[in-house]
């Protein structure tokens, strides 16, 4: 049990800098600032289950992935931590638009639905998160890690529909600046664990 606890205590605050809710607060506040309340909550209800759906899935197929590709742990370790490595540096640069084009964000302004795109992907649950939840379903020993893990994601989901609920008010209480200023910090977060990761995975294949 205590080894389960303290994996979801290295899972979750991973998982939730990459994700980072609080950067897609303006752009979930653009998207839906002319649909009625009750659809802003359907969007953020849809985005946040899509993200979900997505990372759990990833997780629970990342071992048979990287069999079918003939990927080693160790090398998709190292490929992930770089990717968040470069992810943490945009965030911690205040950089929003990392996870979704301008081209993205004009379409999904013609679409009648964006919960599913571009909100729950890419913005929510892009290739950075998918890798984050790929990389600890590796390195999970055991149902209880898995648990864990898993446990993380819905944590970060029930954290997610939250902001997105209250998106609004956040944007109006914190402005830019306070969202900037947490975006910076999740990105130091983020930027030790791919650093994590990357250590992780050159010692294993030195090992191997």
């Amino acid at each position: 049990m205590s080894g389960a606890l303290a994996f979801l205590g290295l899972c979750l605050p991973s998982l939730l800098s990459i994700v980072d809710p609080l950067a897609a607060v303006p752009m979930f506040v653009a998207l839906v600032a002319k649909d009625p309340r009750p659809e802003q909550r359907r969007i953020a209800l849809r985005a946040t289950f899509t993200m979900t759906v997505m990372l759990l899935l990833f997780a629970a197929a990342g071992n048979a992935i990287f069999h079918f590709f003939g990927i080693t742990v160790p090398a998709f370790k190292i490929a992930g931590g770089v990717l968040l490595f470069s992810m943490a540096l945009d965030m911690m640069r205040a950089n929003h638009g990392m996870r979704a084009k301008p081209e993205e964000q004009r379409e999904a302004e013609e679409k009648d639905d964006v919960g599913i795109v571009p909100l729950g992907i890419p913005l929510l649950s892009g290739p950075g998160a998918i890798a984050t939840a790929m990389v600890w379903a590796a390195r999970a020993k055991g149902p209880a890690h898995h648990a864990a893990l898993y446990a993380s994601i819905l944590i970060v989901g029930a954290i997610t529909l939250v902001t997105l609920l209250f998106a609004t008010r956040l944007l109006h209480r914190l402005g830019k600046t306070g969202i900037n200023i947490a975006t910076r910090i999740m990105g130091l977060i983020l930027a030790a664990t791919a650093a994590q990761f990357i250590l992780d995975g050159v010692r294993e294949a030195m090992r191997a």
